[in-house]
C-alpha cells in the first residue's frame, strides 16, 4: 500500500475506495485493530484549533480523503490523491464485506427511531448481515455502560454515527475497551440510510458541491461553518502554493 502523504499539516492515505476496503479486510483477518477516519475541509480546519480532535485523528490507522475539496486541493499541490473515498460509500462497501464474511456489526448513533429504521433497511439490503446491536446517539449520561454494551455484543465492526468532533473523541477515549476489530465514524450516514436526510445528486457529488447541497438543507446551522472553513482552507492552499514556488530562507 502507498505510504501516507503530508497535506496542510496532516497526513492522508492516498488510496482508492478498493484499496481501502481491501486493507481493512486484511487487517480484520489478521486481528489488527483499525480505527478509520475520513478528512473533509471542515474537519481539517477544525483540527487546527481543536487539539483533542487532532490527536484522535492522528491516532487512526487509516485516514482517507473525503470531499472533493481535499482531493482537488491536494492535486493542486502536486499530491497524488487518486480519488475521493466518501464515508457513506465506504460504509456501504464495508457492510457488503461484513455480510459476505460474517462479521457482526454494531451501529451507534442517530436519533431514536431513525437508527431502528436504518437498521431495518440495511437488513433488507444485506440479508446475510449480522447486526450485533444498535443504539441511538443519546447515551452520554452513562457512557461507560454504552462502551460495555458494545464490547459484550460480539461485534467485529463498529460504526459511530455522531457528529464531529464527538465521534472521534468518543472512539479515541474508548478504542481499547470497545472489543471490536474495526471502528469508523460515519457522521450523518445513518440519517441518509433511514431517509431522514437526502444526499446530494450524483452530479453535485462529482462537482464537489455536496457541501452546498447540505447548506441548502440546513442553512441556519451550516452557513457559518462553511463560510469560515472554506475561506480558511482557500487561504492555506494559496499560502502553500506560494511556498512551493518561493521557499522560505531556512528551506533553501
Amino acid at each position: 500500500m502507498k505510504a501516507r502523504i503530508p497535506f496542510l499539516g496532516i497526513t492522508v492515505d492516498p488510496w482508492t475506495m478498493q484499496d481501502t476496503v481491501d486493507e481493512i479486510g486484511r487487517r480484520i483477518e489478521s486481528g489488527r485493530f483499525t480505527q478509520h477516519v475520513v478528512i473533509n475541509v471542515a474537519k481539517l480546519i477544525a483540527m487546527r484549533t481543536d487539539r483533542t480532535l487532532r490527536q484522535a485523528i492522528e491516532a487512526c490507522e487509516i485516514i482517507n480523503a473525503d470531499g472533493m475539496g481535499i482531493v482537488w486541493g491536494a492535486r493542486a499541490l502536486g499530491l497524488p490523491i487518486p480519488e475521493r473515498v466518501a464515508g457513506v460509500d465506504l460504509f456501504l462497501e464495508l457492510l457488503g464485506l461484513a455480510s459476505s464474511h460474517g462479521y457482526p456489526v454494531y451501529i451507534l448513533g442517530a436519533k431514536p427511531g431513525v437508527v431502528e429504521l436504518a437498521v431495518s433497511k440495511l437488513q433488507s439490503k444485506y440479508p446475510k448481515l449480522i447486526i450485533a446491536g444498535y443504539h441511538h446517539g443519546y447515551f452520554w449520561d452513562d457512557e461507560p455502560a454504552m462502551v460495555e454494551e458494545i464490547a459484550r455484543s460480539g461485534a467485529t465492526m463498529l460504526f459511530v454515527a455522531i457528529t464531529s468532533p464527538k465521534k472521534e473523541q468518543f472512539i479515541s477515549r474508548h478504542r481499547e475497551r470497545l472489543g471490536v476489530k474495526f471502528v469508523m465514524g460515519v457522521g450523518g450516514t445513518i440519517d441518509v440510510v433511514a431517509g431522514a436526510t437526502k444526499r446530494a445528486p450524483l452530479w453535485m457529488q462529482r462537482a464537489g458541491l455536496e457541501w452546498f447541497y447540505r447548506l441548502l438543507q440546513e442553512p441556519r446551522r451550516m452557513w457559518k461553518r462553511y463560510l469560515v472553513s472554506n475561506t480558511v482552507y482557500a487561504w492555506l492552499l494559496l499560502k502553500e502554493r506560494v511556498r512551493q514556488f518561493i521557499p522560505s530562507p531556512h528551506e533553501k
